[in-house]
């Protein structure tokens, strides 16, 4: 099989890459060289932000490529562009989207027919929720059926720039007490990145199109599992010291950014954590034990000297060692 990236140097792009190396396929990385992509994978360079960004995609001698993998997040119009380029000369074009295209706030059991954000292919910056629905109809506009949506929602594991589960096993790893949210017993909905690629690479090598909510499904582990894991596989002497939510959020402490992956019960919850995931799951979705994702992600990171890359369009995440000193009394 031969594999075009539209990216694949960072996080879900290299574990894509990664992975379809391991089953001796072809691969192509296209983006803008800021990164090597891992070794045995080929590298064409273009700005497909700018005007004749794609030149390198362009002409006869350039390729052919039996699926195609776009993790672009940005302007819509790129998705439109590329795809266009690449209809007439690859087989199957997956977008890595989100399951931000579904109107906020998404009930709990929502599939993938639930109703999704207004959105264009012809649009420039705009938010992320439409930015991902505008590459959505940019990708099928272009190639139809032959176009895999993976709606994905939070991913973990190696190589993640974003810094949630890195932030958890840093600071778990200063050891002491940890302030923990509750409840403990909080179900999550995630998906390990190689997991993700796992499940991309075979559903486009069977032809298969439209839209798949590509997550875990709900409950597949707790927040209290979560951080239990960042506690055995640090080795460190923390406590985790659960707290109860109301309690959290009256400190003054913002869910999902000061304390990555936690959200209180209630809407933005239920929107995040309670997708319907079933035809994924019928389309072969498998989804390793969370002990896994952690222990790979410390051992990448331990690989780094303990410093996770981070994108810089997305913000720092993280609580303060000192307003979590205020927040569990011990300042």
């Amino acid at each position: 099989m031969r594999l075009l990236l539209l990216g694949g140097t960072e996080f879900v792009g290299r574990a894509i890459a990664e992975e379809a190396l391991a089953r001796g396929w072809q691969v192509t990385a296209f983006n803008r060289g800021r990164h090597d992509p891992p070794p045995g994978v080929a590298a064409l360079r273009g700005d497909r932000s700018a005007a004749g960004g794609l030149a390198a995609l362009e002409g006869d001698g350039t390729g052919e490529w039996d699926v195609v993998v776009d993790t672009w997040t940005g302007a819509p119009s790129a998705v439109r562009d590329a795809a266009r380029l690449l209809a007439g000369r690859a087989g199957h074009y997956v977008y890595i989207s989100s399951r931000s295209v579904y109107a906020y706030p998404a009930p709990a059991g929502l599939d993938e027919d639930g109703p999704l954000v207004e959105a264009s292919p012809d649009a420039g910056a705009v938010e992320y929720a439409e930015a991902k629905r505008g590459g959505e109809l940019a990708a099928e506009a272009a190639f139809g059926e032959r176009a895999l949506l993976a709606r994905a929602g939070l991913i973990l594991g190696p190589y993640e720039n974003v810094g949630r589960l890195p932030w958890w096993l840093t600071r778990i790893a200063r050891g002491g007490p940890v302030l923990a949210p509750g409840p403990r017993e909080l179900p999550l909905q995630y998906i390990d990145v190689r997991d993700l690629a796992d499940w991309v690479l075979d559903a486009a090598g069977r032809g298969l199109g439209g839209p798949y909510n590509l997550v875990g499904p709900p409950g597949q582990a707790t927040f209290g599992e979560l951080l239990e894991a960042c506690v055995a596989v640090t080795g460190a002497d923390a406590e985790l010291r659960w707290t109860d939510p109301e309690a959290v959020l009256a400190a003054g402490v913002e869910p999902w950014t000061e304390l990555p992956v936690w959200l209180p019960p209630g809407e933005l919850y239920d929107t995040m954590y309670g997708g319907d995931v079933s035809r994924a799951l019928a389309a072969g979705l498998r989804c390793r034990p969370v002990a896994e994702t952690v222990a790979a992600t410390w051992e990448w990171l331990r690989q780094l000297g303990g410093r996770a890359p981070h994108r810089p369009d997305r913000p720092p995440v993280g609580l303060a060692p000192e307003r979590e000193a205020t927040v569990l009394g011990t300042a």
